[in-house]
C-alpha cells in the first residue's frame, strides 16, 4: 500500500474513532434528558462509526499497511439545544465527507484501483449520513421546542434498526 494513503487512512481511523466518541457523548446528554429514542439513534450512529472503523482497520491490513493507532480528543458534553445537537452532527459529517473524498482523491492520483474501489462505499454512505442529519433538523425546525413534537420525533428515531456491517467489514 503506497505509504501517503496509508497515513491518510490511519487518520480516517482516528477520525471514524472520534465521530463514535462524539456520538456516544450525544447520546449521554439526550440520555440525561430522558428522551430514549434520540439516545437509541445516537447510540447506533456511534455503532456505525466503529464499522466504519473497523473497514478501514482491516483494509489497511488486507494490503499489507500497518495501522497505527492515535489519540482521540474528548468531544464535547453539553449542548446548547437538541437541534444544536444535529446541526453539529451535520457539521461533523461535513468534515468526514470531506475526508473521505480526498481519501478517494488521492487513490485516484495513484492510480490505485483497488482503493477508489474500497472508498466508492464511503462516499455513498456520507450522502445518506449527511442527509440523515438533515432530514432531522428540518423537522426540528418545524416544530421548533414543541414538547409534543419532540417527543414525536423522539418515538421516530426510538425505532432505527440496528446497523448491518457491510461484507467487506
Amino acid at each position: 500500500m503506497d505509504k501517503k494513503l496509508e497515513k491518510l487512512i490511519n487518520e480516517q481511523i482516528t477520525k471514524e474513532y472520534y465521530s463514535s466518541y462524539l456520538y456516544l457523548s450525544m447520546a449521554a446528554y439526550f440520555e440525561s434528558m430522558g428522551l430514549t429514542g434520540f439516545t437509541a439513534w445516537m447510540k447506533i450512529q456511534a455503532e456505525e462509526e466503529m464499522i466504519h472503523m473497523r473497514m478501514f482497520f482491516t483494509y489497511v491490513n488486507e494490503r499489507g499497511g500497518r495501522v497505527i493507532l492515535e489519540s482521540i480528543d474528548k468531544p464535547p458534553a453539553d449542548f446548547e439545544s437538541i437541534k444544536d445537537v444535529f446541526e453539529q452532527t451535520l457539521e461533523h459529517e461535513k468534515l468526514v465527507t470531506a475526508s473521505i473524498n480526498n481519501l478517494y482523491k488521492v487513490s485516484k492520483d495513484i492510480n490505485d484501483n483497488a482503493s477508489t474501489i474500497f472508498l466508492q462505499w464511503f462516499i455513498t454512505e456520507q450522502v445518506e449520513e449527511e442527509k440523515n442529519a438533515k432530514d432531522i433538523i428540518d423537522r426540528l425546525a418545524l416544530i421548533k421546542e414543541d414538547p409534543m413534537g419532540i417527543l414525536m420525533i423522539d418515538k421516530e428515531l426510538g425505532s432505527r434498526p440496528q446497523p448491518v456491517a457491510p461484507a467487506a467489514a
